[in-house]
Parts: structure tokens; C-alpha cells; sequence
């Protein structure tokens, strides 16, 4: 799995988890139910991370990209 995105807005890696998967694009969030569960967790540095297959990571940095936002290097 290769991170594409982090961000400390839960709601964020949502939506850019909704955005690849309506592109066909299988995306977790392994930090989803810790975030939920102790949000003061991530409220300061820690940030909740967004993850596609190895193979699917420069499509899927390509598709945020092509909708404004930068993805994880």
C-alpha cells in the first residue's frame, strides 16, 4: 500500500477517498477507526492517512491532482 494523501480533517481523506473510488480506485484509510474513536489523537500533529494499491498510487496521485489537491509524494 503507498500513501497518497495525510491530512489531520478526517472528513478531507473522505471525500478524497469517495472522489477515487468513483474513479475506480480502491482507497483505505487504516487510521479511519482510531481517528473516530480518539480524535484528540489527531487534532495536533498526527494526521490520518489515505492508501491505494502500490500499482494504483500515480493514477491516483494523478486524479487528485487533476481535481486540486496535492498528494503525498
Amino acid at each position: 500500500m503507498t500513501t497518497i494523501s495525510a491530512s489531520a480533517n478526517l472528513d478531507h481523506i473522505f471525500m478524497l477517498r469517495a472522489l477515487l473510488e468513483s474513479c475506480g480506485i480502491a482507497a483505505q484509510v487504516p487510521d479511519e477507526f482510531s481517528a473516530q474513536a480518539q480524535p484528540y489523537l489527531f487534532a495536533n500533529a498526527t494526521t490520518v492517512r489515505l492508501q491505494v494499491e502500490d500499482e494504483d498510487a500515480e493514477t491516483a496521485r494523478a486524479i487528485l491532482r487533476q481535481h486540486g489537491h496535492d498528494p503525498v509524494a
